[in-house]
């Protein structure tokens, strides 16, 4: 295959366009079989530069001379294709040869039209009816060599249909025979931006680890590794015999193929034979998330080789974790596929049900962690200029985006504005900043996150946020959505949505104020920087009460306020007493959803107990990080509980078995356990802080992280209470040293230094050493009443 060199979204790269939008007049309408668009041209000579630029309303996959431009798959992409629409540029010199060439596109439903969203009300047709292509390829000079136009041919592809959930039917019988014309339809090319981040390409491919068959004949693989992206097989056999292939997830605790979280999506591949020797396939337009394939053989014909291919937008992996417990390794290389398999385009909440939208909850909590996995600046960026542009007047930001509702909104009203899901408008430019000091993004999405803070105000006109309770109500919150409520017969305190949102915009309006300061509005961070003052003396006023107690009680409410310095400090001592008691009441499990989880740690860790912090992370029960790996989750789950201790499996409706959201932990185990993070005060690592949490069940512990400064490394070990931390210092950065007043008699390349104090660092390696006498464990005390409920 070769493989056209791609420019995406170089600056030299022509804005202006003279081709135009062009629709196969092949096309048959949603769910019916893909169509192509042919031209043959003819060149004098080819003299090197020449380049394709092209993109679709729909997927694309364009072949020059029969061979394929580039190795992108899912082009162009999925952003809100009403507004924005990527293009991709291709130096596709190599492929042209002089007198004639052909050009052909093929086109799928994809997200432009095929199903997108659940239950009994999928939208279909979300941002049009009729998929097309925009092509033109230009000489070094940027004269143009050919672009589409109504002079283009088209006809119908062996893909018989196609879809984002549904799948892909290809018929190999069946030959791309020019069967129509086509026809021009209205588009604004202003609406055309380059590529703005990597493409999604294809991984290395998984090998079976084990293969078997069912009773009822039918071939069962397991690759391995849950993943996000499609089966690719080589069969041979009889013209008109099929293979089709089934996805799933895990297996029942009886061991038997189960799909049944799917809901309505099929993830269906379906493969007829030409007959025609060995022949190879995998989907063109459609990806799966998937562990097992099931394939089932219909006439003569043998599969003779299978392989799961994951493709994603992030492929480099850029941080490492290791401890002395194998199970939170695992953890960690969890989350790393969590985020590939959801990181395909967009950041989605999973890749295998009838969902795979671009939850900003999700993001939110985790851009941290995702920042630290992969080069993610791109990708974020993107992203947030989709969310800003679903952006809705008054400054509700979405609940997804790119958001099928916002043009179809029937049966999806209010489908926008809740609080810890459209604060990804701020959250995930902020963590550009640390990680990239991307300060430019900073000033262009500003007017945004202060649309949104003003948003959030406006719920209940004042500082104290009271959110509706129905589903698409103005200003209805998820709360701390899944939060773990304990026993049916005696349930355990949650947040409730008014602390929940009142925290937010707490949030909002400091972070966003601290933002407008560094981007030098100050007009907009004096006022927002009051706001956040009148807000934090609100929820003081209504949701703490006298004793310091917090008015729900609850894990979620505890570590937001603390960790965001939302409880009086005459309050401060007796409310940390309160947050124990929630982790005692909770058997020291957590008690947190997912605007809690990614806090709750921090917030042990802040009050001084970081013995409970070690026991509440390494606990092997559900709820817990470490119970999911011991029942042999590979990637993060949706639910604390998706799969029971007895291997039953929760209720279908909603429970994803690869959601990175909980994997936002990986950021407090390189920041807090390894001990490395960007300073805010000088972003993108150009200063690393170096404070490590010595957790000794977790000795020894290594890590690192390729940041866009070079290479940090940090790594420690514990024994009896003996210290040892190595850290490496990037060339070009310089380096704080952070020790806890609990570390004693410290040195810094054998020099004797204080604890408690920042300590400067040069760039290279350098050791540590100091000793630390860490907490007795206080063993849980079990109660001797068998009170259990079912």
């Amino acid at each position: 295959m070769n493989d056209a060199a791609s420019v995406h979204g170089s600056a030299s790269v022509r804005t202006e366009w003279v081709a135009s939008m062009v629709r196969p007049l092949s096309d048959r309408g949603v769910d019916t079989p893909a169509s192509f668009l042919r031209k043959t041209f003819t060149l004098g000579a080819v003299g090197g530069g020449e380049t394709l630029r092209i993109s679709a309303q729909g997927l694309y996959r364009c072949f020059i001379n029969g061979k394929r431009v580039g190795n992108d798959v899912l082009t162009p992409g999925w952003t809100s294709y009403d507004k924005r629409l990527s293009f991709q540029t291709y130096d596709v010199s190599d492929l042209l040869q002089a007198g004639e060439n052909q050009i052909d596109i093929w086109l799928g439903d994809g997200w432009y039209r095929s199903q997108l969203m659940w239950g009994k009300f999928p939208i279909v047709n979300t941002y049009g009816d009729q998929i097309a292509a925009i092509a033109e390829i230009t000489d070094a000079s940027g004269a143009l060599l050919v672009g589409t136009d109504a002079s283009w041919q088209s006809g119908e592809l062996p893909v018989r249909r196609s879809g984002i959930y549904f799948g892909e039917i290809y018929d190999a019988r069946v030959q791309p025979v020019v069967s129509a014309g086509s026809e021009v339809v209205a588009f604004n090319a202003a609406r055309l931006v380059a590529h703005e981040t990597t493409p999604v390409r294809e991984l290395a491919p998984l090998a079976p680890v084990r293969s078997w068959s069912d009773a009822e004949g039918r071939s069962l693989h397991d690759f391995g590794q849950n993943a996000g992206g499609y089966v690719a097989f080589t069969v041979r056999g009889e013209a008109g015999a099929t293979v089709t292939v089934e996805h799933a997830e895990i297996l029942d605790k009886d061991g038997q193929f189960y799909n049944g979280n799917l809901r309505t999506a099929e993830c269906r591949i379906e493969y007829t034979l030409s007959g025609k020797g060995e022949e190879s396939y995998r989907p063109h337009f459609t990806f799966q998330g998937f562990r097992y394939a099931r394939v089932t053989v219909s006439g003569k014909a043998e599969v003779i080789e299978i392989a799961s291919v994951p493709v994603s937008s992030v492929s480099e992996v850029k941080s490492g974790f290791t401890s002395g417990n194998k199970l939170v390794d695992r953890l960690f290389l969890n989350t790393l596929w969590s985020q590939r398999s959801n990181f395909i385009d967009v950041p989605t909440d999973c890749p295998q049900r009838d969902e795979r939208l671009g939850w900003t909850g999700d993001a939110q909590v985790f851009a941290g962690t995702a920042c630290y996995l992969a080069d993610a600046q791109g990708f974020f960026r993107k992203w947030v200029r989709d969310v800003m542009a679903d952006q809705r007047e008054d400054g509700a930001v979405p609940h997804v985006s790119p958001d099928p509702t916002r043009l179809q909104p029937e049966h999806y009203p209010g489908f926008y504005g809740s609080t810890g899901w459209g604060d990804a408008v701020y959250q995930v430019p902020w963590q550009m900043y640390l990680h990239y000091g991307d300060t430019e993004f900073l000033a262009e999405a500003l007017p945004a996150m202060v649309k949104w803070v003003d948003f959030v105000w406006s719920i209940s006109d004042g500082p104290v946020v009271s959110p509706p309770r129905e589903w698409g109500g103005r200003g209805f919150s998820f709360g701390d959505w899944l939060q773990p409520k304990g026993p049916s017969a005696k349930p355990l305190p949650t947040i409730g949505d008014d602390a929940a949102a009142t925290i937010y915009l707490f949030i909002a309006a400091k972070q966003v104020a601290e933002i407008a300061r560094i981007v030098g509005d100050a007009g907009t961070a004096e006022r927002l920087g009051a706001m956040a003052a009148e807000v934090k003396a609100a929820f003081a006023r209504e949701f703490i009460t006298a004793s310091g107690r917090l008015a729900y009680d609850d894990q979620t409410s505890y570590a937001l306020a603390i960790v965001h310095d939302l409880i009086p400090a005459d309050k401060f001592e007796a409310a940390k007493g309160y947050f124990k008691n929630t982790i005692e009441r909770a058997d020291r499990r957590i008690g947190t959803g997912f605007i809690g989880t990614p806090v709750l740690l921090p917030a042990l860790v802040k009050i001084g107990e970081w013995g409970l912090a070690s026991e509440v992370f390494l606990q092997e029960e559900v709820p817990g990080w470490l119970y999911q790996v011991k029942m042999g989750a590979t990637t993060i789950w949706e639910r604390w509980d998706a799969i029971q201790p007895d291997g039953s499996i929760y209720n279908p409706q909603m429970n994803s078995y690869n959601h990175y959201a909980y994997g936002a932990v990986c950021q407090w185990l390189l920041e807090g356990v390894a001990g490395f993070r960007p300073d805010q005060q000088d972003p993108a690592f150009k200063t690393v802080v170096f404070e490590p949490l010595i957790l000794p069940d977790l000795s020894p512990v290594k890590a690192h992280h390729d940041s866009p400064a070079g290479m940090i490394a940090a790594e420690w070990t514990i024994s009896g209470d003996a210290v040892r931390y190595d850290i490496d210092v990037p060339a070009g950065s310089r380096g704080v040293l952070r020790l806890a007043p609990a570390y004693r008699d410290a040195t810094l390349d054998g020099a004797a230094i204080a604890s408690g104090a920042d300590v400067a660092l040069t760039p290279g390696k350098h050791l540590v050493t100091f000793t630390y006498s860490a907490p007795q464990h206080t063993p849980r005390r079990r109660s001797l009443v068998n009170a259990n409920t079912p």
